[in-house]
């Protein structure tokens, strides 16, 4: 694990989840590669609209260091490297799905409410559904 990362005492289950997916990028990422399978960094970069090269590279290797994404290199000129999801990323991706859900419904209350605020450069394509 990259050396400010933490691995307990935790407090909940809670705590230990949120662990691993701190970082505005990371949910999204384990999306990406739950609904696309196995991507190259290029292609993950391009998924995620607004992510730094320098943030995206962290976050997998963190994700990589806390057992959710796998990280295969190809040794061929030029050299190819391809993530995907660990058993444990897809469990994860599954265990969210109840709070993709719940998102979504605060997004429907908002928008009914007129107090959803839009964004300046949504994501092509229909809203991640985690």
């Amino acid at each position: 694990m990259a050396a400010g990362a933490r691995r307990g005492p935790y407090i909940c289950g809670i705590d230990a989840g949120m662990d691993v997916v701190t970082g505005k990028w990371k949910s999204l990422i384990l999306w990406e590669l739950n609904t696309h399978g196995v991507r190259r960094f290029g292609e993950l970069r391009r998924g995620l609209p607004g992510v730094s090269e320098k943030m995206l590279v962290q976050h997998l290797r963190e994700m990589e260091e806390d057992g959710l994404v796998d990280r295969e290199i190809y040794r061929e000129v030029p050299p190819r490297v391809e993530y995907s999801l660990t058993p444990d990323g897809i469990s994860l991706n599954e265990a969210l799905s109840a709070l993709g859900a719940w998102g979504q419904q605060r997004v429907k209350r908002l928008a009914a409410e007129g107090s959803l605020v839009e964004g300046v450069n949504p994501p092509p394509g229909p809203a991640p559904e985690l």
